[in-house]
């Protein structure tokens, strides 16, 4: 199985092409576990898929850390349409990719070696009534700066969906959050019949901001798209920005540009990265096994 492996500032999958020639391999929720284990697979925060679409030019699949299946991911995209087009496979822009959160419009800078080195997406409209979280309570009804209790200490919550829900809570210091612990309570619990993301806010001016999230399925990974662009979009609710100007969301090794238009659409800026090239030959009935027997143990 050829993969390509990349990573959108540090958020990193392993991508498997299927336009040329489809999988043997088709438990994709067992293989998603095993590339991501970094002791007995490639190691990485999740994997991506790259299929042929009926509704738009391309299709996108992601798959979490965990196996599970995400609806979308705003620097899985980056790396798609690098990509894709670095690899001539598509030779116009702007272009669409499918993903199970709607279709996706995006937009390549080229460098002078005709190589990719920026990508814009067209992230859509967010969604903010809790029966699109989804979330429980009124289903009608928004969580903005929403007190919940979590671990015995209250947080304030705004929930936003990109495509996949995000639950954000705004903090003095991004890097005083004790994210290993919070992270994995506010991700199951019972209000969020599908689990959520968990991103933490520090809104540094009124063109600024900085971002740390745990990632359901994945847990803490060093970059999130869709959740720097709910991060702008709760932000601009609780009017601590101004709607359509571009923001600049630094997360841990590097920035996104993301803007809500006039529209209502949510637009994202960044880079994508090749990281590595390869063949993955694993015996996966063992490696399975093995990764059954380390999540029974509590992993690391």
């Amino acid at each position: 199985m050829l993969f390509t492996k990349m990573h959108g500032l540090g958020n990193s999958f392993v991508i498997f092409n299927q336009l040329d020639a489809a999988m043997e391999y088709q438990d994709y929720h067992q293989l998603a576990q095993i590339v991501s284990n970094v002791n007995f697979g490639i190691g990485s925060d999740g994997m991506i898929l790259i299929c042929s679409s009926n509704s738009a030019d391309f299709r996108m699949r992601i798959f979490n850390e965990d196996g599970s299946e995400g609806e979308n991911c705003g620097n899985g995209l980056r790396c798609v349409a690098k990509l894709l087009v670095d690899h001539k496979y598509i030779t116009t822009s702007p272009f669409t990719i499918e993903t199970l959160g709607g279709v996706m419009s995006v937009e390549v800078e080229d460098d002078d070696e005709k190589q990719v080195q920026y990508v814009t997406v067209d992230m859509g409209e967010p969604a903010l009534l809790k029966n699109r979280i989804p979330m429980q309570g009124d289903p009608c009804t928004i969580a903005m700066n929403e007190p919940h209790s979590f671990g015995g200490d209250i947080y304030r919550l705004t929930c936003v969906s990109m495509g996949n829900p995000h639950a954000i809570i705004f903090v003095d210091d991004v890097n005083e959050v004790p994210l290993d612990k919070i992270g994995p309570i506010i991700e199951h619990s019972d209000l969020f019949p599908e689990r959520i993301n968990a991103g933490f806010v520090h809104v540094k001016n009124s063109r600024e901001m900085d971002y740390r999230v745990w990632e359901r399925g994945s847990g803490i990974t060093m970059a999130c798209g869709t959740g720097a662009c709910a991060a702008v979009v709760a932000a601009t609710l609780n009017d601590m920005l101004d709607r359509h100007l571009p923001i600049t969301v630094h997360l841990p090794v590097g920035d996104l540009t993301v803007r809500w238009d006039e529209n209502g659409h949510v637009w994202k800026r960044g880079k994508a990265t090749y990281i590595c090239q390869g063949e993955l030959m694993i015996d996966t009935n063992s490696i399975s096994s093995t990764i059954k027997e380390d999540d029974e143990k509590g992993g690391n």
